[in-house]
């Protein structure tokens, strides 16, 4: 058994071949093989988003906080709200931008 503790693991920037804008990446686990799971929570500042891009095996999405969008390639953008999850399946290209505030 391991646990990490809260605060234990390094933020980082998220990288600017996949993001564009301020976004910070917080490692929350990365099981050991023959698991194939990790998770991590992203921050998007107003106005950031992801390059376009698949997952091999799918990604879900759980949105904790803010208001953004997602959209599959050639699909209709989506807005996603906090409490939302979002399946995407294996080799669906995707793009997530998030939202300034509303005034």
């Amino acid at each position: 058994m391991e646990i990490k503790r809260s605060g234990s693991q390094p933020s980082g920037k998220g990288p600017v071949e996949y993001f564009t804008g301020t976004v910070r990446v917080d490692p929350l686990f990365d099981a050991p093989g023959p698991a194939r799971v990790l998770g991590a929570s992203v921050t998007f500042e107003p106005g950031a988003r992801t390059a376009w891009h698949t997952h091999p095996l799918g990604q879900t999405l759980v949105v904790t906080a803010g208001c953004g969008c997602v959209q599959r390639w050639g699909g209709p953008i989506e807005e996603i709200r906090p409490g939302d999850v979002v399946w995407i399946p294996q080799l669906k290209s995707t793009g997530t931008v998030r939202l300034p505030p509303r005034q």
